[in-house]
């Protein structure tokens, strides 16, 4: 009897220390093959009816995110591993720009996998497909003299500096020419300087299958004229 009472007592033992002990977070049991794990953060208002990388206009209320490396279209489904809770975004924007953080999450996107209050958790982001209406094809119009890859052009300076901001992740010597058309002027942000159309050319191809909207065109300036 005295066995049997003290095996009572170690069960019970057992039984408190296993409730008092912290509870892990839901994770995952494998992850799958191309996805990876980083920092989710969200943006909302302020960057709402403004354009995204992509030449979008940012809406707060759909289902899209930025990512410094995806091409635009990308379809990510996007885990918070800290309660398991996923959602499917298309990627339309270049970002974050915080260090430390690896995605940016539209208001909707973030609200439908609780990140609002939190404002970051860890995720895993698994790219399921891509729209193909984001490739751009260049058209084939050669022009003679230096050249250069036009990918906006703004009337706010704020836009051009975001766009710039986006392309410099990946591309070198990007830079804004301030230009007066009809009275107004324009922020047209720019990529490279290039002596031969075919080299601006195979630079404009990559940029469009990524999703970026370009025109060669002749180069002017060189630096930021702002």
């Amino acid at each position: 009897m005295k066995l049997i009472g003290l095996k009572l007592k170690i069960i019970a033992i057992v039984v408190i220390l296993c409730s008092c002990a912290p509870k892990k977070s839901p994770e995952l049991e494998y992850i799958p093959q191309g996805a990876r794990k980083g920092v989710a953060s969200w943006y909302g208002a302020e960057f709402h009816g403004k354009p995204t990388a992509s030449g979008e206009i940012y809406n707060m209320y759909d289902y899209t995110c930025a990512h410094r490396e995806y091409p635009f279209g990308t379809k990510l489904r996007v885990v918070n591993l800290q309660n398991g809770k996923d959602v499917v975004c298309t990627v339309n924007d270049r970002g974050p720009f915080i260090p430390g953080r690896d995605l940016d999450l539209s208001y909707a996107s973030a609200k439908k996998i609780d990140l609002i209050g939190p404002g970051t958790a860890e995720v895993l982001m698994e790219p399921v497909g891509r729209d193909m209406s984001y490739v751009r094809y260049v058209k084939y119009t050669p022009i003679g003299g230096p050249l250069t890859i036009q990918v906006g052009a703004f009337r706010e300076i704020e836009n051009a500096l975001r766009l710039k901001q986006a392309l410099s992740f990946k591309y070198q010597n990007v830079y804004i020419n301030k230009a007066s058309v009809k009275g107004q002027i324009f922020y047209r942000v720019r990529v490279g300087k290039f002596s031969n159309y075919d080299d601006a050319f195979n630079l404009a191809k990559q940029m469009g299958q990524e999703g970026y909207k370009v025109i060669i065109t002749g180069f002017v300036g060189g630096k930021d004229e702002i």
